[in-house]
């Protein structure tokens, strides 16, 4: 019997990714301000349907159902961006809340054996900073 190539090699691994803005909610909790994304947001027509990032996926409020969920399919690597907004709200001092998001993300990442990949940067800036 032949065997089969496989599709992957066989140390690919399997993700997801995902973008601060477009999962995390919680647009105005914690001390997150508003980022570029949420001031477009803002303009009439800018998006269609009127859509913004107030509750998003709610990822903010739901990362630990969402962590076992990417456990559950088999995923062993999530990339997620951080929201300058939450983490230095104004493009100034650090906001510990915000940080602290993303440690108890990567702490339920880790303790469900999926490696977290951060992008510092994808478009979020906070919108105080960008001008």
């Amino acid at each position: 019997m032949t065997e089969t190539p496989r599709a992957f090699p066989q140390d690919f691994l399997f993700g997801a990714a995902t973008a601060a803005f477009q999962i995390e909610g919680a647009a105005h909790e914690d001390g997150r301000r508003d980022s570029i994304w949420d001031a477009f947001c803002r303009v009439p027509g800018a998006v269609v349907g009127g859509d913004d990032g107030r509750v998003a996926c709610d990822h903010y409020h739901r990362y630990s159902d969402d962590v076992a969920l990417m456990s559950r399919i088999g995923l062993q690597t999530y990339r997620f961006s951080t929201s300058w907004s939450r983490v230095r709200p104004d493009g100034g001092p650090v906001n510990p809340a915000g940080l602290d998001f993303y440690d108890r993300l990567v702490d339920e990442l880790l303790a469900a054996d999926i490696l977290p990949w951060l992008t510092l940067y994808h478009w979020d800036l906070p919108h105080g900073a960008a001008g």
